[in-house]
């Protein structure tokens, strides 16, 4: 029986390539999307977010960081919050993140 995988999401916003990179921010380690938990949508960052979505961002709450909602760009791996959070680099395909997103954090989980 041939493997038959599923497509990975479909990332809105201004992208400027395949591995999830925006207009915003697109160095190499720039390679993950998050879905915002107001819409179920990924982005790369909250100004892609808060440029072309139709309402405001809402953070990911805390008991809900278990759930799906990281995107690496390289291999398409969805990540839990819990689990991006507690690495910087992909362990699926071992590629950087970017470090200083740790910065923006509070913009997307509670």
């Amino acid at each position: 029986m041939p493997h038959t995988s599923t497509p990975s999401p479909p990332v809105l916003g201004p992208t400027v390539d395949g591995e999830t990179r925006c207009i915003h921010y697109r160095t190499p380690v720039d390679i993950i999307a998050i879905k915002f938990f107001c819409c179920g949508d990924y982005y790369p960052c909250h100004l892609c977010h808060e440029e072309t979505a139709d309402h405001p961002a809402r953070q990911w709450p805390r008991e809900r960081r278990g759930e799906k909602a990281i995107l690496c760009g390289v291999c398409r791996t969805e990540l839990s919050i819990d689990a991006y959070l507690a690495t910087d680099s992909c362990p699926a395909c071992r590629s950087l993140f970017n470090e200083r997103c740790r910065l923006h954090t509070h913009l997307y989980f509670d």
